[in-house]
């Protein structure tokens, strides 16, 4: 594999299309409503994917990749399966999950792990390593990347993070947390009205009782 080909499928193909796919998620959770659904418990489900892969992604811009970042990338992607089980189970019985969804889900699934194989493949002997093989000695220490990635880039993936990833959701989970307080209120408001309803019935009836006669 040509490794200058394989960094740019992960730099240009597999991140920008992952990032995509988050946002488009987000879009189908807004369609659903899930304000009035399942509400801000998913949202921080989906908060907490995010900071499942922010750690992987992170590492892989801005640091040499070595035995230790390998198993850190496996562990969140790990993880980050786990909670996307979770999150889908919880969302199942809560809102309607609609085939667009469910195809955006399955991006989200692979294109971590498509990236994770393509950082293994260029340091196969880490990895190899990592597990008790091959001959490389494992590197367990952080070290700035060297070099770095171009500055332009950097500073457009970031960016398109935080516009499409970061505060879409801290979006979704303010408008969550809203609606759970909307509906909190409603549902006092329409309990406050009917005791009030019941309390004004009694005194009518109270009111317009007809005396007994007299012995």
């Amino acid at each position: 594999m040509d490794p200058g080909a394989a960094q740019a499928v992960l730099m240009y193909f597999v991140l920008p299309l992952w990032l995509a796919a988050g946002f488009a998620d987000y879009l189908c959770h807004r369609a659903s409503s899930i304000q009035s659904t399942s509400g801000w418990r998913e949202s921080l489900l989906h908060l907490l994917q995010l900071g499942e892969m922010a750690i992987p992604t992170l590492m892989a811009i801005f640091l040499e990749t070595n035995s230790l970042i390998i198993a850190i990338m496996i562990v969140c992607l790990i993880a980050h399966e786990a909670t996307a089980i979770w999150d889908v189970s919880y969302a199942y019985s809560r809102r309607e999950v609609r085939p667009v969804e469910q195809h955006v889900h399955s991006f989200l699934e692979m294109l971590p792990l498509m990236g994770l194989l393509i950082i293994v493949t260029l340091h196969w002997g880490q990895f190899l390593a990592l597990i008790g093989l091959g001959r490389e000695p494992a590197e367990y220490m952080l070290r700035l990347k060297q070099p770095p990635l171009p500055w332009i880039y950097v500073g457009s993936i970031l960016s398109l993070v935080v516009l499409f990833e970061v505060l879409p959701y801290l979006e979704e989970l303010i408008r969550s947390i809203r609606g759970r307080k909307a509906m909190l209120s409603s549902d006092e408001t329409i309990r406050t009205t009917h005791a009030v309803d019941v309390m004004k019935e009694r005194i009518h009836k109270d009111t317009t009782k007809v005396p007994a006669p007299g012995i």
